[in-house]
């Protein structure tokens, strides 16, 4: 996994300070191409190839120029489609050069991939940016005098933005409400995002920036299913998602998601490196913060998992607090970033280099309590509407101008389009916007920004093209035939029989922490207002939502440190 960076300027001392900046993406090299019109650049950690064979800007057979984060899957079933690719090495970046050569910018299409990259057609004198149908990698950019500035993370473009550091009203305004920034703006003005499965392409000679083309994975929800088959997509998936010569760690939560991808592993590379948490101390003994804890120990026993437990104490907790706000560069509607953050350096000081996670299987499953009330005969706006409704009790901001109608609006035409909408099952809908909406930018988002600041590359099993679609195609009512209490019988089901029954009728819980009682423990109520009101400038301590619901005070607290570290203003 890597960072990749560029401008449209001959401006090798930014890239190189960009790549400086964001050196925790990639240890194994570095490396910056220029021409009179581009500059690129490229942080790497080798994965599948050695650092000598893997070095990148890559020049393709044509003569272009590419930057790659990402891994290709389906590398080996592409070798096997294309004989007449004779690689070099069993770089994936080798075979995309290719690929993008010989097929142009819609070999995206046939890779099933996590990918963020830049592909210089020099000839032509435009570039595509691309990200994958999911939106596991990041890619930023910004329009500027030069033309267009890009990367992986923003940290290292700002300067080069103007006010970049003015906090986007409508970013923050759709955080608020929603509990999550979906739309294409950043917090940061005028810098935006590639969205999940788009490509961008900027033409240097006339300056213009078009979307040329956006892959997501819609859903069809339309076949049956069977058990067996289902394993087997999730054993082939996960098979996929294992390549490469560096360890794999698994974040085991205890749930079902996380345990099936742990289990099939298992399978192909035995034994599966799985880690969880427990919390020391618990403020009541009657909290449920140790039960995933214990459910993964009966999993890694009954299966000779490597195993091991990883202690969160309060003083772990407030030790990373800083730089958990820091490195997820925006905003977070959660209170457990510092753990998050502690566990991605304890697998790294281990030897772990790819970890794994089940996320999306909620967002595939109907794991969530919510959508057991969801109305199935909703309209294509009602159920963004909805959407936008996802949280019980949102911030309140002072001084808002932007509404609910005129996010809907914006995401209606950007992000949450009328292709995602299947008129037959507006829930169907509702679960493909959480996972193009939801996921890309809480759950890999956050996989991302921790794991590469301790250069670790985070896989998804569950969110590969190929298995993304098998999901989608399966009836809403095929997988929801429990209840809002006992949800997710599809893979419940299907592994039935064949992990312990402590493991598979265990009730969902998040992966948390108690980290409100934690975090006022280390500073009184007074000063979290104060931080919170000093946030958004106020003059007083008017803030009646926050104080109706002390949860609010978490994701305000968040967005007072994330915007002390960037020295940002509303």
């Amino acid at each position: 996994m890597c960072g990749i960076y560029g401008i449209t300027a001959k401006d090798e001392a930014f890239i190189e300070n960009y790549i400086t900046t964001c050196s925790h993406r990639g240890p194994d090299g570095q490396g910056i191409w220029s021409d009179d019109s581009v500059t690129l650049g490229h942080n790497l950690l080798a994965i599948t190839e050695t650092n000598t064979q893997s070095q990148q800007p890559w020049k393709t057979p044509k003569g272009n120029i590419l930057i790659y984060n990402g891994e290709i899957f389906n590398y080996f079933e592409l070798l096997d489609k294309y004989p007449n690719f004779l690689p070099k090495t069993t770089c994936d970046t080798e075979l995309l050069a290719w690929g993008l050569d010989e097929h142009g910018i819609d070999f995206v299409q046939q890779i099933d991939s996590m990918h963020a990259f830049a592909y210089y057609v020099i000839q032509d004198k435009k570039i595509y940016l691309s990200r994958d149908h999911a939106g596991i990698k990041p890619l930023h950019y910004a329009e500027i005098s030069e033309g267009i500035v890009f990367g992986s993370e923003i940290k290292g473009m700002l300067d080069k933005v103007p006010n970049a550091r003015k906090v986007d009203p409508m970013a923050l305004s759709c955080f608020s409400m929603s509990g999550v920034n979906v739309t294409r703006n950043t917090f940061f003005t005028n810098i935006k995002k590639v969205l999940a499965g788009e490509t961008l392409v900027y033409n240097l000679a006339n300056n213009t920036l078009t979307s040329h083309n956006r892959e997501i994975i819609f859903p069809h929800a339309s076949e049956s299913v069977d058990l067996e088959e289902f394993r087997s997509q999730m054993h082939n998936t996960v098979k996929m998602c294992a390549i490469g010569k560096r360890q794999i760690g698994v974040f085991l939560s205890g749930g079902i998601d996380s345990t099936m991808v742990a289990y099939e592993l298992n399978k192909v590379q035995p034994p599966a490196w799985t880690f969880t948490n427990w919390i020391n101390p618990k403020p009541k003994a009657d909290e449920d913060f140790n039960s995933d804890h214990m459910a993964a120990g009966v999993l890694a026993k009954d299966n000779s998992f490597n195993h091991t437990t990883v202690e969160i104490t309060p003083d772990i907790y407030h030790a990373y607090w800083q730089h958990a706000a820091y490195q997820i560069e925006q905003p977070v509607y959660s209170s457990n970033l510092p753990m998050y953050s502690y566990m991605n350096k304890f697998l790294s000081e281990r030897g772990v280099v790819v970890t794994m996670a089940g996320d999306m299987g909620d967002e595939l499953f109907g794991g969530y309590p919510k959508y057991y009330r969801i109305n199935k005969k909703l309209n294509h706006r009602q159920t963004v509407e909805l959407w936008m409704q996802r949280i019980k009790r949102p911030m309140n901001l002072p001084d808002a101008t932007i509404k609910m109608g005129d996010i809907v609006d914006e995401l209606m035409s950007t992000v949450f389009t009328a292709n995602i909408f299947n008129n037959q099952d507006a829930l169907a809908s509702y679960m493909a916007m959480d996972q193009i909406g939801l996921c890309p930018e809480e759950f890999f988002n956050r996989n991302d920004r921790y794991g590469m600041a301790y250069s670790m590359e985070g896989r998804f099993p569950l969110a590969t093209k190929k298995f993304m679609t098998y999901c989608n195609n399966i009836r809403t009512d095929i997988k929801m035939q429990g209840n809002e209490y006992k949800t997710k019988s599809l893979p419940r089901d299907a592994y039935r029989g064949h992990m312990s029954a402590a493991v598979i009728n265990k009730e969902k819980t998040g992966w948390t922490a108690p980290a409100l009682f934690w975090r006022k423990q280390n500073m009184d109520k007074k000063l979290m207002e104060t931080r919170y009101n000093q946030m958004f400038n106020q003059q007083t301590h008017n803030i009646q939502g926050l104080q109706q619901n002390a949860k609010s005070m978490i994701p305000g607290m968040i967005t007072n440190v994330w915007a002390t570290k960037y020295n940002m203003r509303i």
